[in-house]
């Protein structure tokens, strides 16, 4: 049986009817004998950050001749038990349907992971419930990835025709592949915080907090248009100093003013503005990663992030929830398409 993360052996304890025709079972003997929570406390202890070698060591006490006699706390049991359980997760995690998933935002990031990039997708559903939805390795740079992910999302059921929008890290090909696979007017937010470290790392260190003050002030603003053209006045005066910074402030500048326009300000606005959730999330991997000494292939690396991900299921405060999104595309839409009937 299992007793404080390790195998007892123990004598099986019987119950009969009273007349003695048949045996009963003992719910409790018959849980303790699963090994569901021995693997369990295996990956309550990996994910925590204790090694295989140490996974004994940190088991609660049972007392000398028990512990002795006790099995599956070396370091081969506990790594066999630890794969078989991080595959089974990260299958889980990339054929989960998403038929009955109604999503408000969906969250694209490239993170290295291990020394390899992974593409990581994170959805908020309407309800203001995070979800994570897949994890591949490769590039958001990569054009046949960024679409093979997407696409495998409308496989697995995610309706394309439902207006997400998409916080991307400003990749060029991620932005063709949501225009590819969810249609023209998909909604499409670049992450603040890539383009505003974009731009500072063109420019020297003297001139870095200037700049960054100047588009964190207009990106706080709450008038689409304003904010526009403060970011391409600081554009035009970059061009006449440090061109490839204008540029690169430029470049992508409409889809920095999405939430804008969709009137999503304040807390909300702090909480889309970039991929952070998606940074926060791989930020826990990485702190429980740090036993790893010895990467062996792809596969590994997917295991323990998928397994992380798969586990982690966090919520929206109800006072930052989204905007109903069919109004949200409506209402991004418009300015764009039509005016006013009194400006008419």
């Amino acid at each position: 049986m299992t007793l404080g993360g390790r195998r007892v052996a123990m004598r099986h304890p019987r119950m009969r009817t009273a007349d003695g025709e048949r045996e009963l079972s003992v719910k409790t003997y018959e849980y303790f004998a699963d090994r569901d929570p021995l693997t369990r406390a295996v990956m309550d202890r990996m994910l925590a950050g204790v090694s295989t070698r140490r996974f004994a060591a940190v088991g609660e006490p049972v007392g000398d001749e028990v512990e002795t006699s006790s099995t599956a706390t070396s370091k081969t049991s506990v790594s066999e038990m630890f794969v078989e359980r991080t595959r089974t997760a990260l299958d889980d995690l990339m054929s989960r349907r998403l038929d009955d998933v109604r999503l408000a935002v969906m969250m694209l990031d490239g993170i290295e992971i291990a020394e390899r990039t992974h593409v990581v997708a994170l959805g908020i559903t309407t309800d203001g419930v995070k979800i994570p939805l897949g994890l591949w390795e490769g590039s958001t740079e990569n054009a046949t990835l960024a679409r093979e992910l997407l696409s495998d999302l409308v496989e697995r059921g995610l309706d394309p025709e439902q207006a997400i929008l998409f916080v991307i890290d400003g990749a060029k090909a991620l932005r063709r592949a949501i225009k590819d696979v969810f249609g023209e007017h998909a909604l499409v937010h670049r992450c603040h915080r890539h383009k505003e470290r974009n731009v500072c790392e063109l420019l020297p260190e003297s001139e870095r907090d200037r700049v960054r003050a100047r588009i964190r002030a207009a990106w706080a603003l709450t008038d689409a248009q304003l904010a526009g053209e403060r970011l391409e006045l600081l554009a035009s005066e970059l061009d006449r100093s440090w061109p490839d910074a204008g540029h690169s402030l430029r470049e992508g500048l409409d889809d920095t003013l999405t939430l804008m326009r969709l009137g999503i300000t304040e807390q909300l606005a702090k909480t889309l503005c970039s991929t952070n959730p998606c940074e926060s999330m791989i930020e826990i991997v990485r702190y429980t990663q740090r036993s790893v000494k010895r990467w062996q292939d792809g596969d590994m690396r997917k295991r323990w992030t998928g397994r992380r991900h798969a586990r982690r299921r966090a919520t929206v405060p109800p006072d930052q929830r989204l905007p109903r999104p069919r109004q949200a595309r409506h209402r991004d839409r418009a300015p764009r398409h039509a005016r006013r009937p009194e400006e008419a």
